[in-house]
């Protein structure tokens, strides 16, 4: 009986704040993805390089920006 009085008595235990890890990591890995890819075209094809270079960062701002948004999203 003293055990059931003793867990009704302990306050609810917070959920953790911060960033999940496992999204920060997935975010990584897709904007080092994204990079690894536009270096690639750029040395395939130097003469697309600058709209190629331009659209893959703006590829890894938009990753970052949703990635940033989902996180803010779930606290």
């Amino acid at each position: 009986m003293s055990a059931t009085t003793n867990q009704s008595q302990q306050p609810p235990v917070p959920p953790p704040s911060g960033t999940d890890p496992v999204l920060l990591l997935v975010l990584g890995i897709v904007v080092v993805m994204v990079l690894g890819a536009t270096l690639y075209l750029c040395m395939v094809h130097p003469s697309l390089a600058g709209p190629i270079g331009a659209v893959g960062g703006i590829a890894s701002a938009l990753a970052t920006a949703v990635g940033i948004t989902i996180a803010l999203r779930r606290r």
